[in-house]
């Protein structure tokens, strides 16, 4: 699966259902592996007047990745 693929899904929290944004970028280790995946709110007007909020999701907290979401469990 290509990191394009994984942005177009929006990222849901388990524990209260609230949704997170969708994936902005990864950070990635000299030798290929991720570390973690950076998200962010995709809403054009409320990054342009409020501080964008970056949430860092690490591997390990990913419980499912579907076809249109991806379940993480912070």
């Amino acid at each position: 699966m290509r990191l394009s693929d994984l942005q177009m899904k929006m990222v849901i929290n388990i524990q209260d259902g609230k949704h997170l944004g969708v994936i902005q970028d990864a950070e990635v280790t000299e030798t290929g592996n991720i570390n973690y995946f950076v998200v962010s709110e995709r809403h054009f007007f409320k990054r342009l007047f409020k501080n964008q909020v970056e949430t860092n999701i690490l591997i390990k907290q990913i419980v499912k990745i579907g076809e249109d979401v991806i379940l993480v469990d912070l």
